[in-house]
């Protein structure tokens, strides 16, 4: 039997980086951080139900400024994660399959993320102060 050179499936170095690519990659990311959230989230709940000594532990912790870099990622990956099920439960019914539509759709999601993060967060500081 002859020893063929078989076909290389071309990877990231041969394709060119496109917004549905970054969007459909960091769609899943998103999901991860979303999951990892969740146990933070989960540790606010036990320590409000641990009394007021623990709740101030968890808030000053939040507070902090790592602890708002937190918050904000969170908040932005829930909103992104949130706009890209949208995307494609659109998709799952048969809207927004042509190309200029699948890139629009794309940087919908993008910049859509970054607008309701910082509206979340205009309105949390405006009704909280400190959030």
């Amino acid at each position: 039997m002859a020893n063929r050179p078989r076909p290389l499936s071309p990877h990231l170095q041969i394709y060119r980086w496109q917004i549905q690519m970054v969007v459909s990659i960091i769609n899943r990311v998103t999901g991860v951080i979303l999951a990892a959230g969740s146990l933070l989230f989960a540790y606010g709940l036990v320590a409000l139900a641990a009394g007021p000594e623990r709740w101030n532990d968890f808030v000053g912790l939040a507070r902090s400024p790592l602890g708002f870099l937190i918050l904000f990622g969170w908040t932005w990956a829930l909103a992104f994660h949130a706009l890209g099920g949208l995307r494609h439960l659109a998709q799952d019914v048969g809207y927004g399959f042509r190309i200029e539509d699948v890139i629009r759709s794309s940087w919908m999601t993008v910049i859509g993320s970054m607008l309701l993060t910082a509206l979340v967060w205009v309105i949390a500081m405006m009704k909280w102060g400190n959030a």
